[in-house]
């Protein structure tokens, strides 16, 4: 199967989505975003990583920020903080670079390495869209964390590539029904830059039907 254009979906949305599915519907699908300390950080380390006009060369690695990427297959386009293309002896041909190249694509990330795999899910998303452009095979990447200094490498499983495929399905579903799924309190929702718009307090106040009846029934 493949996707029209106008049906692709953000490649970013997929850490939102596996963090929580209301955060990644009420950005994504309802178009409401709030900062906090932790996006603002988030974008000055992306504007620091994204110079769309900047490509590098050092040595045999030649380095390209902000490259758009998409696919097809999975209706999902966005772009890659920094791929490397390190020159090899098996790779692909770049235009106007001789010799054949590796890729090896890097997200950057604050903070320090999660528990969790939304990281992980969104780099090898970035990688598969990679991979279907230029039509090779891309087994390792890295996500730079701000806090660590360091480049965290990542393997890019079938497990890893089945989930990523799954998710972006489940989005496409959500997206076309106009979806957005109830809250499910958990301890990162203090930590939400849209706690005060999903509110996920008041889904222990139970419903309004619920609180209808007990005032009636108090009142008898």
């Amino acid at each position: 199967m493949e996707y029209a254009q106008d049906d692709y979906l953000m490649i970013s949305g997929i850490q939102h989505f596996k963090f929580c599915r209301r955060q990644w519907a009420l950005i994504h699908i309802e178009q409401q975003w709030a900062e906090n300390v932790h996006t603002v950080v988030g974008e000055l380390m992306h504007k620091k990583a994204h110079d769309p006009y900047l490509t590098e060369k050092r040595k045999d690695i030649l380095i390209v920020r902000a490259l758009p990427v998409s696919s097809k297959s999975m209706g999902v386009s966005g772009e890659c903080d920094i791929v490397e293309f390190h020159k090899c002896e098996d790779g692909i041909t770049l235009f106007g670079h001789r010799g054949l190249y590796s890729v090896y694509p890097i997200e950057y990330k604050k903070g320090k390495p999660k528990e969790s795999d939304e990281d992980k899910l969104q780099l090898a998303a970035q990688a598969m869209c990679l991979e279907e452009m230029f039509s090779t095979e891309i087994t390792e990447g890295a996500i730079f964390y701000g806090e660590t200094r360091r480049r965290e490498p990542v393997e890019f499983t079938e497990e890893l590539r089945c989930e990523v495929r799954k998710i972006f399905e489940e989005m496409h579903e959500y997206y076309k029904k106009n979806y957005t799924p109830k809250v499910k309190p958990t301890k990162a929702c203090s930590s939400c830059s849209l706690k005060e718009i999903c509110m996920p307090k008041l889904e222990k106040a139970g419903s309004v039907k619920a609180y209808v009846q007990k005032v009636l029934e108090d009142a008898e």
